[in-house]
């Protein structure tokens, strides 16, 4: 019995959108939530490009988008996209001959932006672009660069401009038979975001691409993405998510997991349980959860442990862990195994003795993953 069945009020009721493909990666239906991010490299360094498209991959990006401003941008994107791992998704703003360049460099979606492209004409070239060499599009309509006509229309940036925008170029590319399309509408307010993408997730069935724009710094940026995206992802909208912040790609694929992994929408990795720590502490708390951090993010099997300061709280949470290790008195504390009590340990073995116990559970939990894999494909058979 899964855990959402025992406790209903789990559930997220996913909003229906229709599924394309940007490059090998389903986005929307029913498939997994893909994390995004952006590299801040210039593009026409090739190795530099490629050393950061390969850290977010580590990382456990699905999709890596890379602007391409310039034609020296597009010549390079030829061998990135050839070499990436994961789809690339071309960036692109003002000129539209960038975007052609970029299909025909095998980019695996392109993402334009309808107050920039130019008239429908040009966005006409874009789509029989994408549609020859297979890509899919991302319409990009951003708060702070909607066409004129709108914004004199409204007065000002505000949800409904914003939806406005998205649906007149979703009907562009409709009326040119093309479906392969996703949407999103970003603004850096975080109530004018979620206002915009809850009206367009009403308007179409198109996948919803989440996120907050120019959200800021690694801590303020962090904190207004969890609210803006995490409050429209409890509501079952989105289907791909970039989390934006002045910071190292690397933390945004980090931070997308932690608000997915936080509404129970991916498991990857190792969920750490810790308390902030206070004068009951049985020992450092916040150095040992560092530690681990660090130790252990090369494991990717979803699985949790939890770390606690002292037996208030502690051994509560290590019942619903599957490693635990809560502090005690006399420089030790006690091991917990699948929520069971196992052993005492000494503070000074404990991280590397935990990090044993996670990368024991992770390879038991792969070789119960690949023996059921196998059983499945003999029933098959």
């Amino acid at each position: 019995m899964s855990l959402n069945h025992v406790r209903p009020w789990r559930n997220i009721y996913r909003r229906k959108s229709r599924q394309i493909m940007v490059g090998n990666v389903p986005v929307g239906g029913d498939a997994p939530i893909a994390v995004q991010t952006m590299t801040n490299t210039d593009t026409s360094d090739v190795r530099a490009t490629l050393a950061q498209v390969m850290a977010c991959v580590e990382a456990g990006a699905d999709i890596v988008r890379i602007s391409t401003p310039d034609e020296s941008s597009t010549r390079a994107l030829r061998e990135i996209c050839a070499e990436s791992p994961v789809p690339i998704v071309a960036d692109i703003h003002f000129h539209y001959k960038r975007a052609i360049e970029a299909a025909e460099a095998g980019a695996a979606c392109l993402r334009i932006n309808p107050g920039n492209i130019g008239d429908e004409k040009r966005v006409k070239e874009v789509i029989k672009a994408a549609r020859d060499h297979g890509c899919s599009i991302r319409i990009g309509v951003n708060a702070g660069s909607l066409e004129r006509h709108l914004l004199e229309k409204y007065g000002e940036p505000c949800p409904d401009a914003m939806v406005e925008s998205g649906m007149d170029h979703i009907k562009i590319l409709q009326d040119n038979d093309f479906h392969a399309f996703k949407i999103s509408v970003k603004a850096s307010d975080v109530f004018m975001a979620a206002a915009a993408y809850q009206q367009l997730a009403e308007a179409t069935d198109a996948p919803i691409h989440l996120g907050i724009t120019e959200a800021g710094g690694l801590t303020s940026g962090t904190i207004k993405s969890a609210i803006g995206l995490g409050n429209l992802l409890w509501m079952g909208i989105g289907d791909t998510i970039r989390v934006s912040l002045s910071a190292d790609p690397v933390e945004e694929v980090k931070v997308g997991y932690e608000i997915l992994k936080s509404l129970g929408l991916r498991h990857r990795g190792i969920t750490i349980i810790s308390c902030p720590s206070c004068a009951r502490q049985g020992f450092d708390v916040i150095k040992t959860v560092s530690a681990l951090e660090d130790r252990l993010a090369h494991i990717k099997t979803p699985m949790s442990l939890s770390i606690i300061g002292c037996v208030v709280n502690g051994p509560g949470e290590a019942l619903m862990t599957d490693v635990g290790f809560t502090g005690g008195g006399a420089g030790s504390g006690m091991v917990y195994l699948a929520g069971k009590q196992s052993h005492k340990l000494s503070n000074e073995q404990m991280v590397d003795h935990i990090v044993e116990q996670c990368e024991a559970k992770a390879a038991q939990i792969e070789a119960a993953q690949i023996e059921a894999a196998a059983t499945e494909a003999e029933a098959a058979e």
